[in-house]
């Protein structure tokens, strides 16, 4: 199922990038996304994150009452406008549940935005279908997080 989001920062790339690889804004999202624990890294250009969190009532007879969210970012060099590209790629612990997509940081709206799109799939015959389009509000969620989040961090 593909899937797509859009983000509009009030900072610059360059700004907005180094909040998104910065360790404790890292920190903040995982709290804010409900995260009952976590743990974040940041190596150079390459950010990583595992959430355990409640599982959605929608998920919870396959998972269990929790779920373990694991994302890797690997950010591109920056183009001479401040641009950059990321692979994103995110799985679910013991389950069949990938997310694979890519981040476009560019100059625009309140000063940068990001554009989210990616394929996300639930590897189980007959089901998967069902289960993506049930999981897919919780992806998306994890975004808006992140521009809450961000809105914070970035404000004056």
């Amino acid at each position: 199922m593909e899937l797509s989001n859009h983000l509009d920062f009030a900072g610059q790339p360059t700004d907005v990038y180094a909040m998104m690889t910065d360790r404790k804004y890292l920190d903040e999202v995982c709290v804010a996304s409900g995260s009952l624990s976590y743990h974040v890294s940041v190596e150079g250009s390459t950010t990583k994150t595992s959430r355990t969190l409640p599982a959605p009532d929608s998920a919870k007879r396959f998972t269990g009452p929790e779920l373990t969210v694991n994302e890797e970012v690997v950010w591109d060099d920056p183009s001479s406008n401040g641009s950059r590209n990321a692979a994103v790629t995110m799985t679910v612990l013991g389950q069949p549940v990938t997310f694979r997509g890519k981040l476009q940081l560019s100059p625009g709206g309140r000063g940068s935005v990001v554009d989210v799109t990616g394929e996300l799939k639930v590897a189980i015959p007959l089901l998967g279908k069902k289960l993506e389009e049930s999981t897919a509000p919780s992806v998306k969620e994890g975004y808006k997080t992140q521009q809450e989040v961000g809105d914070r961090w970035l404000a004056p």
